[in-house]
């Protein structure tokens, strides 16, 4: 079968075809290739058309695809255990490793399978920490699917243009205040209103879910004095960001700690994996120490550690490998801009290490959610379709990041920085 005709079968058998909304390519006029195989960098579809992979599994693979360490973890790994659902010593190891290679705010962390499932149960830990119910998110952020998090969100909702989602109660909307990306005053103004009851803010301290936007230092030092003086939580989710943008992720960036961080994406090595993490005094409210109830039968799982555990190792102990990306992501913002500024194409990138976004906006600056929604989707969509057609993997939505891997070479970037250049406005 070819790409047409399994997508087309996918519609009957799951909702859109697909099992995660953007896969779809709503936006766009053609129906998403199917993915059959991939090495390094480059991924082949069913029709057998080879792209150059800059979404990477929409960040996780940031040693390429299958890698031969991490695929040798895995079988290795799969040889002895599969699941059991009970305690192991690899899920030992990783937490440890965690522990003794992150920030000192890292004192215990708690395994989940997905980085929704972290963002939700960190939500719940706040909450029973504090005594408090609502939560400050920012417009933009996607914190995954949990309920009160579909509110004002980024990434698949943006881009399938809904406004939230069906099936929320408004019991939980009334406990999520919408905050403004690097707007001080705005969110002092929710907690002069509403700090009593605030539990946490969640931040994404690198947004990657409304493209790439960095929080701002003084931003970030205002939500850790809001959170001091009101006794609430500061979490981090580093779902993406996190041994992204530095191994020890976006937190490193500031001068300010999180009290609980979130991860997810490249701790997992490519399978399903997550966690939340903080103070010894926080983490212990859970159960079975404390009574904050969070359980999860493949939390922990043999495979998924293993796997995660050498990713990790492999990029903690290699620093050169954060080198390179960096390297690769400065020569291809570089390449764009000045091939922007040759064809009069109005852009703005944003760039933190392995993750970018291109902006098609006439703005000189996009620092937050209304930045974002000046973007010109038309353009966005008729760029997309011309890499898509020269040979490259990008996330089909303008609300998206572009990522960067430890295998991607002078020669992959050029390569797009020639289709660039062959792209008509």
């Amino acid at each position: 079968m070819n790409n047409n005709k399994i997508f087309e079968e996918s519609k009957k058998y799951m909702p859109g075809g697909v099992n995660s909304p953007v896969r779809a390519y709503r936006n766009m006029p053609m129906n998403p290739p199917i993915i059959k195989s991939g090495k390094g960098v480059i991924v082949k579809d069913e029709d057998g058309k080879e792209y150059i992979d800059f979404v990477l599994a929409w960040g996780p693979m940031i040693l390429g695809h299958s890698n031969e360490k991490v695929v040798s973890a895995i079988e290795k790994t799969a040889r002895e255990s599969i699941a059991f659902g009970a305690p192991t010593k690899v899920e030992l190891d990783m937490a440890k490793f965690l522990c003794e290679t992150l920030d000192d705010n890292i004192e215990m962390v708690r395994m989940v399978n997905s980085g929704t499932e972290a963002t939700m149960s960190a939500i719940k830990l706040a909450r029973g920490y504090t005594k408090k119910n609502k939560i400050i998110k920012f417009a933009g952020c996607y914190h995954g699917h949990f309920d009160g998090f579909l509110i004002e969100a980024g990434s698949g909702v943006l881009t399938e243009g809904i406004p939230g989602s069906l099936g929320i109660p408004n019991d939980i909307v009334k406990n999520t205040l919408i905050g403004v990306y690097n707007d001080e005053k705005q969110v002092e103004g929710l907690f002069e209103k509403y700090g009593d009851d605030i539990a946490a803010i969640i931040l994404e301290p690198v947004a990657g879910n409304m493209g790439v936007i960095k929080a701002n230092d003084s931003f970030v030092k205002k939500l850790r004095e809001l959170c001091d003086l009101y006794g609430s939580l500061l979490i981090f989710d580093e779902v993406m960001s996190g041994f992204r943008v530095a191994y020890k992720g976006a937190q490193s960036l500031f001068n300010e700690k999180a009290d609980i961080v979130t991860y997810a994406k490249i701790m997992g090595g490519g399978l399903p994996c997550g966690a939340y993490a903080g103070r010894k005094e926080i983490m212990e409210n859970l159960s079975p120490l404390g009574g904050v109830y969070q359980a999860g039968t493949m939390s922990g799982n043999p495979i998924v550690m293993a796997a995660g555990l050498e990713t990790l190792k492999e990029l903690y102990n290699n620093p050169s490998h954060y080198e390179h990306i960096e390297e690769m992501g400065r020569l291809l913002e570089d390449g764009v801009k000045e091939i922007a500024k040759e064809k009069n194409i109005n852009l703005v990138i944003n760039r933190q290490g392995g993750m970018f976004t291109i902006f098609f906006t006439d703005l000189k600056e996009v620092n937050c959610y209304d930045d974002v929604k000046t973007c010109n989707i038309e353009l966005f969509n008729k760029y997309f379709i011309h890499m898509l057609n020269s040979g490259f993997n990008l996330a089909p939505s303008q609300y998206e990041a572009v990522f960067l891997s430890t295998e991607h070479t002078k020669e992959h970037v050029e390569k797009f920085l020639n289709a660039f250049r062959d792209f008509e406005v």
